[in-house]
């Protein structure tokens, strides 16, 4: 897969955070999505900058019940190198309380 990308939908699976303590699910979450970001884009993992809206659809169900999969759009800045990770797709709950 080309490593000069400059943006790109993921559809990122979680799920392998479950296999540890419940106690630090959601922070291993957010450490494999800039892992998988960074794979993904040829980059290190200190120049993906997620944002805010991940953090907190990631850290929504508490720190021991992460989503399975998460769906984001990654763009690359090409003059600093840096990648952004944006949120697509929300769960339908949390679509309805955003909109109620």
């Amino acid at each position: 897969m080309p490593k000069d990308k400059k943006e790109a939908i993921y559809t990122i699976p979680l799920s392998r955070v479950y296999w540890g303590r419940r106690t630090n699910r959601a922070a291993r979450a957010i450490k494999l999505v800039r892992k998988f970001i960074a794979r993904h884009f040829g980059v290190k993992e200190e120049d993906v900058i997620i944002h805010n809206n991940v953090n907190e659809y990631i850290w929504s169900r508490s720190i021991e019940k992460p989503p399975r999969r998460v769906t984001v759009k990654a763009v690359k800045d090409p003059e600093t190198g840096k990648v952004k990770v944006m949120l697509i797709r929300e769960s339908k709950i949390q679509q309805g309380q955003a909109t109620s």
